[in-house]
Formats: C-alpha cells, sequence, structure tokens
C-alpha cells in the first residue's frame, strides 16, 4: 500500500513529474470536486463550495429538523418527501444555475490535452462552459439521473451545447466529461437525496450503474483527486466504484490532516496525497508537463 503520511519535498518533486508525464500520455483521468471553488474568494464564488454549504442553502429555503440540518442528503430527502421532488430541483436550480467564475483548476483541465476522461462530482456547469467555449474539443457529457429523472435509465448522454444524445454517441468523443452525481446544466438532473442514493447503491458495486464507456476509459488509467474530500462514507463509495478495476496508482491532492478514515481510504485505494495547497499543485503539475 502506498505510504499517505507527509512526504518531503524531494519525493513531491518526483511525485509532481510522475503525475505529469502520465498526464501527457493520456493516462489520467482527473476526479474533481466541490473544494476547486475553494480557490475563489467567498465574495467571487456564488455556489456552495462544500457538502455542508449546500445544506445550509437548503435549510435557508426549506428548514430540516436540527438532527440532520448538517446531513446533505438528509436534507435533502426531507425537502423531497415534504415538498415535493419539484421543489427540491427547482431550489437546485436556483443555486448552481448561475455564472460562476472559474477557478484555477476548471481553467487548467479545459487546457488539458484530450484528456480520455474527466469525472466531476458537483452540480455547477463551469467545466461544461469552458469545454464549449473551445470550438475544436470533441467531447461530450454523461450525466447521472435521480429516480424521479430518469426511469428504467442511469444516465443521460448530452452532445456540447447540450443537446441530448444516444449512448452510441460517446466513444467517438474524444474527451468525456462524467457527470455522475449530475448537473445543474443542461436538464437539471440531480443525484443528491437518500433516495436516491440508496437505490444507487444497491446496484452500484456490481457496475450497474457506471455506463460502459466510463469503464472502458478507466481501465488502466490513474486518478487524480483534485478538490476532493473522503471523510463521508458515500464520497468513498462512489469514488471506490467509479475507479474500480483501474490502475492501481492515484494520487490525491488534499493539504492538511487526514481523518482516519480518509486516511484509511487513500492506503486501502492506493492512492498517494500531495499535501499541497491545490493552486500550488496545480501550477507545479503544468510547469512539470511544459518542462518535459
Amino acid at each position: 500500500m502506498t505510504d499517505t503520511a507527509v512526504i518531503d519535498s524531494t519525493d513531491t518533486d518526483t511525485i509532481i513529474a510522475d503525475i505529469a508525464a502520465a498526464l501527457k500520455a493520456r493516462g489520467v483521468v482527473p476526479y474533481l470536486g466541490p473544494g476547486a471553488f475553494a480557490l475563489l474568494p467567498e465574495a467571487d464564488c456564488p455556489i456552495p463550495r462544500t457538502s455542508l454549504e449546500l445544506a445550509q442553502r437548503l435549510n435557508a429555503k426549506v428548514a430540516a429538523p436540527g438532527r440532520i440540518r448538517s446531513q446533505l442528503t438528509a436534507v435533502a430527502q426531507f425537502i423531497e418527501s415534504r415538498r415535493h421532488r419539484k421543489t427540491l430541483d427547482g431550489i437546485l436550480n436556483e443555486i448552481f444555475k448561475r455564472e460562476v467564475p472559474a477557478t484555477p483548476v476548471h481553467a487548467w483541465l479545459a487546457t488539458l490535452p484530450a484528456p480520455p476522461m474527466i469525472v466531476d462530482v458537483w452540480y455547477d456547469n463551469t467545466l461544461e462552459s469552458l469545454l464549449t467555449a473551445d470550438a475544436g474539443r470533441s467531447w461530450g457529457q454523461i450525466q447521472g439521473l435521480s429516480h424521479p429523472q430518469g426511469v428504467g435509465e442511469w444516465v443521460k448522454y448530452y452532445a456540447p451545447g447540450g443537446a441530448e444524445v444516444e449512448a452510441a454517441a460517446a466513444p467517438g468523443w474524444e474527451t468525456l466529461l462524467y457527470k455522475p452525481s449530475g448537473s445543474a446544466a443542461p436538464a437539471g438532473n440531480y443525484l443528491i437525496s437518500d433516495s436516491d442514493f440508496v437505490e444507487i447503491l444497491t446496484e452500484i458495486d456490481i457496475q450497474t450503474p457506471i455506463p460502459a464507456v466510463v469503464q472502458e476509459r478507466r481501465a488502466g488509467r490513474s486518478f487524480l483527486y483534485l478538490g476532493c474530500r473522503f471523510d463521508q462514507e458515500i464520497q468513498r463509495t462512489f469514488a471506490r466504484q467509479i475507479a474500480k478495476r483501474s490502475s492501481d496508482k492515484h494520487w490525491a491532492v488534499i493539504e492538511g490532516e487526514l481523518s482516519k478514515n480518509e486516511a484509511r481510504f487513500l492506503e486501502l485505494q492506493n492512492i498517494t496525497r500531495l499535501d499541497l495547497p491545490l493552486g500550488e499543485a496545480i501550477r507545479r503539475i503544468s510547469e512539470a508537463m511544459g518542462a518535459n
């Protein structure tokens, strides 16, 4: 197992060089979490940057019982049960369907030389907007669905510009953007409530909800986790199942102290940690890619 303890500067340089080389060889799947938005000043970030912040925004619209107010999936379930799913989706659209400045991480990902797949687990459309603006890029996206949004379906497929397409289009995309939790754009797909996750977690171990093209593109590749924390079981389960049957070597940029659950997860999944500020890590990886 990979040692997740703090590493010295020489080891850090080696790890960064390894990541840069793997990215240039299209051997890496970037895995983007909401923590990337912490690189924006709070006043410049109109959307929540953590699950807790999103739970607080939902509570401001429909107050949940005190015992669950910090638990995003439970708060979402409360709103869905008491006010109907359309109310929940409408609140989420109000929160996430807005223009958000690109963070340095989003901007960097959009300039990478055609990664075969990028995973983005937050509900914003920042990365989609950047990829759409690149007229020369061949890409498309797959979004996870909640049960009310997709009867008999686990995902939907979208071309640049937001038109829904058939699954047969996906293998032709040079870059696949996989949004397993859904996204505000183009259709307001959200996997967020307890009932959403109960349904998908009963199947995810046998990979049924994960599209075949995602399974194909992760094969043999390493994952690079950016803006992610793994202190909740759902976060760990999704990351583990999405990376299943990929490479046995991965990296995560996580600054500071890890929880026991996070440290154990990184060890079990053979994820080497870079204990650096996210912005600094991206800058150094970018510089290493240019130097090679």
